[in-house]
């Protein structure tokens, strides 16, 4: 994994049910994984990689506009910025699993 080690922080805003060790170890020592969606089924998370890592698995909702406009003012202070996909409306088919941001403006076709 080369991401492994490489991270202080991650947000996670995955609502499906996934595996979170991934993220743990591509975290640093100290490192924080944020939990922002609301899986069903509870996580299962290996007490050996929090406590030998020094990490933290926290929880978040989302927040109201207060917090977001807190949290834009912090990216942008910091130079933090997020890796997205951008995908065409006919991309999606109703079996999303992951969040992406959808191109409207250029999916739509003159008729």
């Amino acid at each position: 994994m080369a991401v492994r080690g490489t991270l202080d922080g991650i947000i996670d805003t995955v609502s499906a049910n996934h595996a979170i060790a991934p993220l743990l170890n591509a975290l640093t020592p100290h490192g924080k994984l944020v939990l922002a969606g609301a899986p069903e089924k509870p996580l299962e998370v290996a007490a050996f990689s929090l406590l030998m890592g020094r990490k933290l698995v926290a929880g978040s909702y989302i927040g109201g506009i207060t917090q977001n406009q807190e949290m834009l003012d912090f990216a942008a202070k910091y130079g933090i910025t997020a890796d997205i996909e951008v995908v065409a409306i006919d991309y999606v088919k109703s079996d999303v699993r992951y969040r992406f941001v959808i191109d409207v403006a250029n999916s739509i076709k003159a008729e």
